[in-house]
């Protein structure tokens, strides 16, 4: 049964494959641990049993080879050994001015793939040699796949989330498309966005070098019915008074939005997309790698062009300040030169 169907269904089939997933190997672990402490409620449920889980992962690792294991989920659990699963904190807000900044510790031990890359052009094919969707250890990690309004769907876990309810959609997955928007699933999403029963559905984007870390066609879903930043009402590209940091362009009709993520791909422009019922935001921005990001950042994807600052130090959630964020988004600011009109 689709998790759509209800809110209460999406909350229950999320919750129960969590603690299905305990019992099921290293990188099982991490993502439930990682989606456990992103709220405090949920982490303290399932302390018990993921201090069982931790104990029998460390027990694992020193008795047995782990060369079959993915090398990343090693690397991230050892920094876990050396930190202690007593010390491991859950996600903190706090909310500047208009900005959001959330205290993701353990969002810090994400394998960077290839989000240090310097990228210089929208497009690239589709690699079987590097990450991707269809590696079958990461069928385990899925919530839920189907056939959803015409389109073989899988939805996995967000291994590390940064927003509520965080997974990972990948339509036709076995079609091996690139990180290169088509018309065809674009209007997929607008249409899933708007249609499923779902409040505070929201879908997004990382194009090829706005830190998307998988060339692998996916969108980022998440249920959050507290506006994002760059959907109050204060900002000019929602009727306010004030200027966005960044280039914000705002569509509420699926073809318009296509013909201008078109324009910005014949232009080889990357870009940072945010869908929610009947609206998108789109946000072009400079390639990753074409600029030097502030050391408080991992650098920009969708949830920092929405307003979303993730830090993962302790002192750089309490520093930062409206100024450090404005100065970012300038850093990859494309000056309004793809203004649609």
């Amino acid at each position: 049964m689709s998790p759509f169907l209800s809110l209460d269904n999406f909350h229950t089939t999320f919750s129960n494959g969590l603690h299905r997933l305990l019992e099921h190997g290293l990188g099982a672990y991490i993502l439930v641990l990682a989606n456990a402490s992103f709220r405090r409620e949920n982490f303290l449920a399932l302390y018990p049993a993921l201090e069982r889980g931790f104990e029998t992962q460390c027990q694992a690792l020193a008795t047995t080879s782990h060369t079959h294991l993915p090398a990343d989920d090693v690397a991230v659990f050892e920094q876990l050994q050396t930190l202690g699963l007593a010390q491991v904190e859950t996600v903190k807000f706090r909310h500047p001015g208009p900005w959001e900044i959330q205290y993701n510790p353990l969002r810090a031990m994400r394998p960077p793939r290839n989000a240090h890359a310097v990228v210089k052009q929208l497009f690239q094919p589709f690699d079987n040699h590097a990450f991707h969707f269809n590696k079958p250890f990461l069928r385990k990690e899925s919530i839920w796949d189907g056939i959803l309004n015409g389109h073989q769907l899988d939805v996995l876990y967000n291994k590390f989330p940064f927003v509520d309810l965080h997974g990972l959609l990948i339509p036709e997955r076995k079609k091996q498309w690139p990180q290169y928007l088509n018309a065809e699933m674009h209007r997929y999403i607008w249409q899933l966005c708007t249609e499923l029963p779902l409040p505070g559905l929201g879908f997004g984007y990382n194009a090829l070098g706005a830190y998307s870390s998988v060339n692998h066609l996916h969108f980022q879903s998440f249920l959050r019915e507290q506006a994002l930043p760059v959907e109050s009402q204060q900002w000019l590209h929602n009727g306010g008074n004030k200027p966005y940091p960044s280039e914000c362009q705002v569509f509420d009709k699926l073809e318009s939005a296509y013909r201008y993520i078109n324009t910005l791909h014949e232009a080889n422009c990357c870009y940072n997309l945010l869908y929610r019922p009947g609206r998108l935001y789109c946000l072009p921005r400079r390639f990753q790698g074409s600029y030097q990001h502030a050391p408080w950042t991992g650098g920009f994807a969708w949830y920092e062009m929405c307003g979303g600052m993730t830090v993962f130090a302790q002192q750089q959630f309490e520093d930062l300040t409206e100024a450090d964020i404005i100065s970012e988004f300038h850093k990859l600011n494309l000056n309004s030169i793809y203004v649609y009109n």
